[in-house]
Parts: C-alpha cells; structure tokens; sequence
C-alpha cells in the first residue's frame, strides 16, 4: 500500500482520525453544500452529493449536520468556493496533489505555499505532478464484508479495474467516470461502502527514509488541519521497518 492511502492507515492506526473529527465534519459540510449547490439538493439524482453525503455517513456524521449542509445550498451559502487545485513536491522528492474549496484563492495559496517551504517540500505549477496520477474511483469495504474471493468476483460483476484484500479490508479500484455505476453495482451485492472517493492514484512511488518519512507527515498533517484544504495525495511509500516505528510513535 502507498501514497495518500498508507499516510491515512498510518493516521488512523494513530488515533488522528478521532482527534479531529469535528475538523472532518467541517470539510463534509462544505462539499456537501457545494455538490448540492452545483447539481441540486436530491442525492438520488446527484452524483457528487450522494458520494459527499455517504462518506459523511461513513465517519458518523449525525443526519441533521448532513441536512443542514444541504439546506445551506439552497440559502445561498456556497456560491463564493471555487475548486482548487495545487502541485509539488514533499520531501525526499515525493510528488504531492493538494485538493482545496476556498472562497479565497489568495488566502489558500499562500498558506499551501508557506506549508511546502517550512517542512522541505516545493510547490510547483499546475500540473508539475499530475501527470505522475491516475484519476480513478475508490471503493472501500470492511474486510467482515467477505472473503477476498466474493469481492473479487462482486467487484468484477461491477466493472471495476483492481481489488486489494488485506486484513484492513477491501479497496475497489474503478475508472473515475465509472464510480457512480460500479459503488452502486456493489451494494446490491455486499451492502453500503465503507467509502466512495474519486482520488489520485499514483502511477509509480517514491521511498522516504524514517526521518523524511516523518517530516512528510507532518507537512500532509499541518495541510488536511487547514480549513480550505479538502484532500492531499501523494506518490510515498516506506518500508514495513519504518512504517512500524512511525505507527509507533
């Protein structure tokens, strides 16, 4: 496992994870009001809102939240956030996509830049690392879902690409634009996901010893505790020695 995923299995395996769950609300309460915002308030026939309101649901975001998020499309609130994007480097050389909704392109800007800088990373131009990704769908269930074999074969049915079946659990991987199809062909067969996310597959990864390891977790900590900044994905990977020692700390 590597990239944005290994970072949040180390985070959660941490504890981060209920540490800053109001901070999560926060940013599903946000996108939920800008997918609604963008292609209406109905989640049976909204993409997008459907996939910000199950991953809402996945953290155990409480319903009125949930609600509220979608009534503020139709008050008016979200009309000033703009989707941004950010590329460059951490540490070590890895290769980092920050995802943001800000009302203050200026504002989230300079905080990601001044972020790179203070912990050895680099912010580059608008696709400086892009092209190092895949945009794709990921799926995720629970590994009590089934064995790897049932999901295989439940996932294949779907049209999905790839599966990985650990002790953790399954991770579906999907074309981006098929992951509307596919998540909803896999809950007639194994039940509600885990989570439903489009995400930056890294196409190849770059190793971090233990301190550039640490130094990189750092700076994606100090970006996802930002408020503008909904998502970070990167191209690291460690070893199963420094993964152990970092899970430890």
């Amino acid at each position: 496992m590597a990239g944005h995923s290994q970072f949040k299995n180390i985070m959660h395996r941490k504890g981060r994870q209920d540490k800053v769950r109001s901070k999560l609300f926060s940013k599903f309460s946000k996108e939920i009001t800008v997918a609604a915002k963008m292609g209406g308030p109905d989640v049976d026939s909204n993409p997008r809102l459907r996939l910000a309101v199950n991953n809402a649901k996945s953290q155990s975001m409480p319903k009125d939240n949930i609600q509220r998020a979608i009534n503020k499309s139709e008050a008016g609130e979200g009309d000033d956030y703009e989707e941004v994007r950010y590329e460059g480097y951490g540490p070590g050389g890895v290769a980092v996509i920050v995802e943001a909704l800000t009302d203050n392109r200026n504002r989230t800007a300079s905080t990601v830049r001044s972020t790179f800088a203070k912990y050895g990373g680099n912010l580059g131009e608008s696709g400086s690392v892009g092209f190092m990704f895949d945009r794709v769908g990921e799926i995720t269930y629970k590994a009590e879902v089934g064995d790897a074999d049932t999901v295989m074969m439940a996932a294949i049915e779907a049209g999905a690409e790839d599966v990985e079946s650990n002790d953790d659990g399954h991770l579906i991987t999907c074309a981006f634009t098929d992951i509307g199809d596919v998540s909803s062909a896999l809950e007639k067969e194994l039940g509600e996901a885990e989570s439903v996310n489009p995400t930056w597959k890294p196409q190849t990864t770059a190793e971090l010893d233990e301190d550039k390891a640490g130094t990189f977790m750092k700076l994606v900590e100090i970006l996802e505790d930002d408020d503008d900044v909904q998502n970070v994905y990167s191209n690291f990977e460690v070893s199963e020695e420094v993964l152990a020692k970092l899970t430890a700390e």
